[in-house]
């Protein structure tokens, strides 16, 4: 009998690990009010201080098909920096900035859409925070690519430190207005239709 797959979208909580099991003593995805099928895994990853749109499944080939095939798929971050960002410091992290990657090497990143933000709220509901009481700029950047902490080492690159980093989309599945820590689940043409990949595949 062929189990049938199962496929999930999450809002990862800021101190949260994206995984089950960890010999740390970490806040595990197992902690959510919500119960998984056995063989359920993140798909891509957000560091524990990251938050927003995670996908989570039993089906063990859509991390090769969203993050490993020819075509790219793009995320769209919403991230809170520290001071103002000029409209050159904008264009720099558009046209592609040198950041350090695992190794110790250089990386220059793939230009990106980089917009500031007027009002992080109307991207996303929970964007409230006190220090925007600070001199602060709300970014949006929507990448094809994702090296490991690659939005916070672009952000510092042109000189500003990365206060908060929420995920809000991958393709066309959004996160809109999920709670955070809260689940939704997707059947699967729907799922792989918002991600633009062939679940036929």
């Amino acid at each position: 009998m062929c189990v049938k797959n199962r496929y999930f979208i999450i809002n990862k909580p800021f101190n949260m690990v994206s995984q089950f099991i960890s010999s740390d003593a970490v806040n595990l995805l197992g902690n959510l009010d919500f119960t998984f099928p056995e063989g359920t895994h993140a798909v891509g990853r957000l560091d524990n201080e990251s938050e927003g749109l995670l996908i989570l499944t039993t089906n063990k080939k859509v991390t090769r098909l969203l993050f490993q095939g020819t075509k790219k798929h793009t995320r769209t971050y919403l991230v809170l920096v520290k001071n103002k960002v000029s409209e050159e410091t904008l264009k720099q992290l558009q046209t592609g900035i040198s950041i350090r990657v695992k190794g110790g090497g250089n990386y220059i990143s793939s230009p990106c859409e980089a917009s500031i933000v007027t009002d992080a709220k109307a991207i996303y509901s929970y964007a409230a925070d006190t220090r925007e009481n600070y001199p602060h700029t709300w970014l949006l950047l929507t990448l094809t690519e994702g090296k490991f902490h690659q939005v916070r080492k672009m952000v510092l690159a042109v000189n500003h430190r990365c206060l908060r980093l929420i995920r809000v989309s991958i393709e066309n599945m959004l996160l809109h207005d999920l709670q955070p820590g809260a689940v939704k689940e997707f059947e699967e043409e729907t799922f792989f239709s918002l991600l633009n990949i062939d679940y036929n595949i």
